[in-house]
């Protein structure tokens, strides 16, 4: 115990502790009272595309035990929580006539939040597009950044009296890419060029919604959850040196670089030219971003290699490494944190997911995960290492509340600091949960040192 205070020391006053989650991941109700069907829905009905050949249709039955997982919140004593909509249950067709019963669940859910002392962080866009916009192009098509303006207009005047802390979008780099490059998450697409064109067309989306949004609820922060890694050379080599350069490039600097006003990084445009030629639409682009959301789950090593890139991803022999294969390393969460808050000055900075899939022991009633346990610890003692060197970190979100359907993995990987028995669909709280309890009722309590982080 004295462990975890002096950990909850290390964080300053009113930081924000909480959980993140995703729509398709837990609600279920796939077809419920109006909802249409996303991607997601159509993906996972393809052979082979789920490792266990399962759906999100019921999920963690979220839809149904929303009251019951906003307790289990309270009970941790989160003071925030990061959801997201899911805009085929309010706009079945992806635009329109709105769902009332979609939109009134998110109502009730944040209602029940708020009364709970729980503040909501609501992320527009996590990976389910309606199918009915896919079928005319999805984030290849121009058009979806006006719908997803149009959407983010209806969801903030419906909610923006309440929420005031919002996210356009979940890890647009996992969107375009692995959607439409790698094709291992819907639509299930395998071209380079339609992935380029698919994140070009998601930062639009993301200044679309943004202004949408403000215009709404003038006093709205907006922000956007990017899934960001320290990438370095696997060896000393010029070339793996280069390679390395160009994974950042791909995966951080593409996204990091516009949002701040700066265009497109010059190195990357020259590099994607056999692919894509519309770079200059971001010239005098601005993202307006209120904060910056962090997705750390492991740092990137680089050799040169083939493909679009010219570069590949190998691992470190002997590294450690969680139970879905990425390696631990939490001294690049801190570099992460601290890059960004060097390089692009941020007004604010969160951790809007952080966390690792574990192999659980189950004892009856008890959940033990000390491996969870470990990575937590040694995560968020790397976050406050952030906060003493100056980055301006205001809260941390573990993914995840609890287990739940993890993409392509299906139910077989877990994240969750609460298990999810998916026959029963009963809640326990595992170790990980205890400790996440502890640090939050430790640093309620605790009296920081003048000068310490």
């Amino acid at each position: 115990m004295s462990d975890v205070v002096a950990l909850a020391r290390r964080f300053p006053p009113g930081f924000l502790f909480g959980t993140a989650t995703a729509a398709y991941q837990i609600e279920g109700g796939h077809d419920a009272d109006g909802k249409g069907p996303s991607i997601w829905d159509t993906f996972c009905g393809r052979p082979g595309a789920i490792s266990t050949g399962e759906t999100g249709d019921i999920a963690c039955d979220h839809y149904h035990r929303w009251r019951e997982d906003v307790a289990l919140m309270k009970a941790l004593g989160l003071s925030a929580y990061r959801l997201s909509i899911s805009w085929p249950r309010v706009l079945p067709t992806g635009s329109g006539t709105a769902n009332e019963a979609g939109l009134a669940f998110y109502d009730r859910l944040v209602d029940e939040l708020l009364a709970g002392g729980i503040r909501p962080f609501v992320t527009l866009y996590h990976w389910d597009l309606p199918q009915a916009l896919q079928d005319k192009g999805g984030w290849a098509a121009r058009e979806i950044v006006d719908r997803f303006g149009a959407y983010a207009d209806l969801v903030a005047r419906r909610l923006g009296d309440r929420v005031k802390d919002w996210m356009t979008l979940n890890e647009p780099e996992v969107v375009a890419y692995a959607g439409h490059y790698v094709g291992v998450h819907a639509p299930g697409l395998r071209d380079f060029a339609t992935g380029v064109l698919a994140s070009h067309h998601l930062l639009l989306a993301h200044r679309a919604a943004a202004t949408a949004i403000r215009a709404a609820h003038p006093a709205a922060r907006i922000g956007i959850a990017l899934n960001l890694s320290h990438c370095e050379p696997a060896t000393d080599s010029a070339d793996d040196a280069d390679a390395a350069r160009r994974q950042d490039g791909y995966l951080n600097r593409w996204f990091l670089d516009p949002l701040f006003g700066r265009g497109y990084p010059k190195d990357m445009v020259a590099l994607y030219a056999p692919y894509f030629d519309r770079a200059g639409e971001l010239d005098r682009y601005d993202g307006r971003l209120d904060f910056v959301g962090v997705n750390y789950y492991t740092r990137r090593l680089a050799v040169a290699g083939d493909g679009p890139l010219r570069s590949k991803r190998v691992e470190r022999e002997g590294a450690e490494r969680t139970a879905i294969g990425w390696e631990v390393h939490p001294a690049s969460l801190r570099k992460v944190l601290l890059r960004v808050h060097s390089d692009y000055a941020p007004r604010e900075m969160f951790v809007t997911e952080n966390g690792a899939a574990y192999d659980d022991v189950v004892d009856g009633d008890r959940v033990d995960d000390p491996a969870r346990v470990s990575f937590l610890s040694r995560h968020f003692a790397a976050a406050a290492d952030a906060i003493r060197d100056g980055a301006p970190l205001a809260g941390y979100f573990i993914w995840t509340l609890m287990d739940n359907f993890e993409w392509a993995h299906g139910t077989s990987k877990r994240f969750g600091i609460v298990h999810t028995d998916y026959r029963t669909q009963r809640r326990r709280i595992k170790s990980s949960g205890y400790w996440y309890r502890d640090l939050i009722a430790a640093h309620r309590t605790a009296k920081v040192p003048t000068g310490a982080a």
